[in-house]
């Protein structure tokens, strides 16, 4: 995976929130999906960590946002935690993964990636986690990468596109949609290995500036 990556492990993302502004608005859902290679280069999805979050002090609760994700925060049936102990149940195995696969840190692959990164840092930051396995700005986003592959930008309807199935009856539960980002991401992926897009001619790489 590091030779794959350039050092990075991709492991996708998704959240729910109770509006757009990370910095206001509540973290309610986070879901991580970490992706496996084999030996002969192939992706493939491998273990989902999920969460249902309890709103922070003082979050914001947009009721649109609440209405087309379908959650009620204060349902005990969600057996919501509080967002430190989320983020370091999910944090933990990303970590162990990444020293698995002799990588350097964990990169972000979202659909509409800036969104799910932008929260992830900012229940982070609030929470004081200092070894946040992220890169701190560099994703992967499958809306992009969908786009050119597929021709559609919407996570439905490009899993629709790649012969993946999807229901919309499921969707907007962070783990249903990580999951089926991540399945958009190895098909992708793969499929440009198998056209003989990777790995490239050997030429010599320029060193990097930054992370």
């Amino acid at each position: 995976m590091a030779a794959r990556f350039r050092g990075f492990l991709p492991v996708v993302v998704d959240v729910e929130t109770g509006g757009f502004n990370a910095d206001t608005d509540a973290l309610l859902e986070v879901a991580a999906v970490l992706i496996e290679i084999d030996d002969d280069g192939w992706l493939q999805r491998g273990e989902t960590i999920a969460y249902s979050v309890h709103p922070f002090d003082n979050a914001n609760l947009e009721q649109s946002a609440l209405d087309f994700t379908g959650i009620d925060p204060w349902d005990p049936e969600r057996d919501a935690v509080h967002e430190r102990d989320a983020l370091s149940d999910v944090f933990g195995p990303i970590r162990k993964a990444v020293k698995r696969n002799e990588c350097k840190r964990a990169v972000l692959v979202g659909h509409n990636a800036t969104f799910d990164h932008n929260f992830l840092f900012a229940a982070s930051d609030r929470c004081g986690i200092k070894r946040n396995p992220f890169h701190p700005f560099s994703t992967f986003d499958t809306a992009t990468l969908a786009g050119l592959a597929y021709g559609h930008t919407v996570l439905a309807k490009a899993c629709k596109l790649a012969g993946i199935p999807f229901s919309n009856r499921e969707a907007h539960s962070a783990a249903y949609d990580a999951e089926k980002t991540a399945d958009l991401f190895c098909g992708i992926v793969n499929r440009w290995k198998e056209l003989g897009g990777f790995p490239p001619p050997q030429v010599e790489e320029a060193s990097d500036e930054a992370e």
